[in-house]
């Protein structure tokens, strides 16, 4: 009789210990005010991370190995970032501080998706993906492949002059190869490609649809002047849109259009009532970047844009430029970046608010959108201006952008929410003191008020600081190519 209570007992301590086990996650953020933007939850709840996912949001106690106390902090869906130049690790340190979870370079793309890919993976702090570059497959079938690390070409002839047939074939064919290593769209700047006809961009778009992947896009032009207007370039990449079927996602449509950016939306706005799937996004930044020897200072660049050379401004010494100075360094073979004040902060401030635009930083060493963007967000138009509510802030930068990856890949299904079943790609911040902190002067400056940043179920970011020598970030792969993981 003994043996068999001692038997009982011992089988109802195992039992326990299992349920105990079962229960023990690898991390616990408790107290927090928990926000989802899919869901519209804002509640203070504890999260439960097991195996990077997260397993149980609840309002009852959870035992973890790590339990961060969330008390007083907003707990949100990590951002995304799609339009990310700056993939090296001093930009991805400033991105996670900013409450940066994933930053894909899908603007324009990198030359070679395979060598991209090999050369991140474990090595990255945050998750990252590419498009496929059009510019770069131009630049190779024109013979002029784009140096090591450079994803434009300088003004020449692979930039200048229009393709025949046969090169264009050639660029879709390699294009097919570079969607088959991985990438996760079709990226075109076609302001930097000016040879491409209105038919070469038609066929770049036709591929896109073959594949039912979307095409990002940095329109032809910018300014006012006809022909070459922002208005006739929204046109034709909606017209090719129309035409092909392709979803269309134009890139940071405040810069493009500029003083006509709420005519643009208007624009888009009409597409979609329509029937197109067209998307775009925005940065809360006056100036803009590039390279000063693209071709995107050919002849007319003035008029097209309405600014002069004063308004160009080297980033490295805050040096405004004169006419000598700009002829030097556009017809330099060295790449030179450029800030452009092409701008008014009252046209951004009416662009951002707008429920179809998301936020995306256009980020690079060199100008404070890179370490400040989504912070910024947080402080000057939820904060200060209060134009926009919390919610849809984090709407804007997590689940917009998630859902403009699904056209892409299912794992994006997974992100951009804070739900169980989503992946754990978690910011902590203080909603009352985030603040972006870089400037023009200090462009990697970065932001405070991130307390904890979780990507995959790793804390990269602790108490305010980066945790060194962590690199949980995956990539994130189109159809060509599968994830380890099987996405």
């Amino acid at each position: 009789m003994r043996q068999s209570i001692f038997a009982l007992f011992l089988c109802l301590l195992v039992s326990s210990a299992n349920t105990v086990a079962a229960q023990q996650y690898d991390l616990v953020l408790e107290g927090g005010r928990v926000m989802d933007p899919e869901t519209g939850t804002d509640a203070v709840r504890n999260v439960g991370i097991r195996d990077g996912k997260i397993v149980r949001v609840s309002s009852e106690a959870l035992s973890g190995r790590r339990v961060i106390h969330a008390r007083g902090l907003v707990v949100a869906p990590g951002f995304i970032d799609l339009h990310q130049h700056g993939q090296e690790l001093a930009s991805q340190r400033v991105k996670a501080l900013d409450g940066v979870t994933t930053a894909l370079e899908l603007e324009i793309g990198v030359p070679d998706v395979a060598q991209f890919l090999k050369a991140k993976e474990g090595h990255s702090l945050i998750h990252y993906g590419t498009s496929a570059s059009h510019a770069a497959a131009r630049a190779l079938v024109f013979g002029a492949p784009l140096p090591p690390g450079e994803i434009l070409s300088k003004s020449g002839p692979a930039t200048d002059h229009p393709a025949t047939p046969e090169q264009i074939e050639a660029m879709r064919q390699r294009l097919r190869a570079e969607l088959d290593a991985g990438a996760l769209a079709i990226g075109m700047g076609i302001q930097y490609t000016p040879g491409a006809t209105r038919l070469e961009v038609i066929d770049m778009f036709r591929l896109a649809a073959e594949r039912r992947l979307p095409v990002y896009t940095h329109m032809r032009s910018a300014g006012r002047v006809e022909p070459g207007s922002a208005i006739e370039a929204t046109s034709e990449v909606i017209g090719a849109a129309a035409i092909t079927g392709a979803s269309l996602h134009i890139v940071h449509i405040n810069s493009t259009c500029a003083r006509d950016a709420m005519e643009c939306l208007a624009m888009v706005e009409g597409a979609r009532a329509r029937g197109l799937d067209v998307t775009t996004e925005a940065y809360p930044y006056t100036a803009g970047m590039t390279t000063i020897n693209s071709a995107l200072f050919n002849s007319g660049w003035r008029e097209k844009l309405g600014i002069s050379y004063s308004e160009l401004v080297l980033p490295e010494t805050g040096e405004h430029l004169t006419k000598e100075r700009f002829d030097e360094l556009h017809n330099s073979s060295t790449p030179q970046l450029v800030l452009l004040f092409s701008n008014t902060q009252e046209m951004v401030d009416k662009v951002i608010p707008h429920p179809l635009v998301m936020i995306a930083s256009d980020g690079e060493q060199g100008h404070p959108r890179n370490a400040g963007t989504y912070s910024r967000i947080l402080a000057k138009y939820v904060r200060e201006k209060g134009t926009i509510t919390l919610m849809d802030a984090l709407r804007k930068m997590s689940l917009m952008p998630a859902e403009m990856l699904e056209r892409s890949t299912p794992a994006a299904r997974r992100k951009g929410r804070l739900q169980e079943g989503a992946d754990a790609d978690v910011v902590v911040f203080d909603a009352a003191t985030i603040t972006d902190r870089s400037t023009f002067e200090k462009p990697m400056e970065p932001s405070v008020g991130v307390h904890y940043l979780v990507v995959g179920g790793i804390v990269v970011v602790d108490e305010g600081k980066v945790v060194p020598d962590v690199f949980p970030g995956r990539a994130l792969l189109g159809p060509g190519k599968h994830s380890p993981s099987g996405d």
